[in-house]
């Protein structure tokens, strides 16, 4: 199983854009998916904030203001692996330092790149599960959230996505797989990872599943309240490598 997840959010500069993504897909990522453990990898770009749509509780989450958290949000870049010690012999910033010159100036060229490596501490399938057939690929979308809540209030988190949350997504149009991380080094101590088949399907059904239920969203708002976010947390982003398919 892919319990252990390499997360990398990070901006580009406009210039050079285009050779980054290239050298990306074609040089980088295939290059890592030869090596011991790598399972998977998935790149994401995010949708612009200001045209996703969004909830009020969306809108009003709170965000770190601390300044030595990295801000980098417009790409996701994932890797999967059996567990999250392949992504520690070497670690991150130990396998980049190896690579040739010429890579790491590709690799220079992120801002704000922002890591976490991270175990799953539980997954459900929603109702699209039986019909994906990428195995063990993540969804053409995503929306992934990456925070810290205080740790009088973590017991309560966890009873909030045992009992409600993660049991909507087994039952929400649209959804694929929902897993549960938890942070083993970077900022951010806790996330949650949405898969859907599609922008359109998160937008028609993500956003409204809780109005039958005004006991279950009284309680996701008072939930929310107290998480801090990363900043740009949480993502929406469509992949772009592997392309989905139409």
């Amino acid at each position: 199983m892919d319990r252990g997840l390499w997360i990398t959010w990070y901006d580009l500069p406009d210039g050079g854009r285009e050779a980054h993504l290239s050298w990306l897909h074609e040089t980088y990522i295939p290059g890592l998916l030869k090596r011991p453990g790598f399972l998977w990898a998935a790149h994401y770009a995010s949708v612009q904030k200001g045209t996703m749509r969004t909830t009020r509780r969306e809108d009003a989450l709170h965000r770190t203001t601390d300044p030595s958290v990295p801000t980098g949000d417009r790409y996701i870049l994932l890797f999967g692996a059996e567990h999250a010690h392949v992504f520690g012999n070497p670690v991150p910033s130990a396998l980049h330092a190896g690579l040739p010159e010429q890579e790491r100036k590709m690799l220079a060229m992120r801002t704000g790149e922002r890591v976490n490596i991270m175990v799953e501490a539980a997954r459900v399938d929603g109702p699209e599960a039986k019909e994906y057939d990428s195995e063990m690929a993540l969804a053409p979308c995503i929306q992934v959230g990456n925070f810290n809540c205080a740790y009088e209030h973590e017991e309560e988190m966890l009873a909030w996505y045992a009992q409600w949350r993660m049991p909507a997504m087994e039952r929400l149009p649209g959804c694929i797989r929902t897993r549960r991380l938890a942070s083993v080094s970077g900022w951010a101590k806790h996330a949650i990872l949405y898969e859907f088949t599609s922008l359109e399907a998160r937008n028609q059904y993500f956003l409204t599943h809780e109005d039958r239920h005004p006991e279950m969203k009284a309680w996701s708002d008072r939930m929310v309240r107290r998480l801090t976010h990363a900043p740009g947390s949480a993502s929406l982003a469509c992949r772009i490598w592997p392309a989905v398919s139409n």
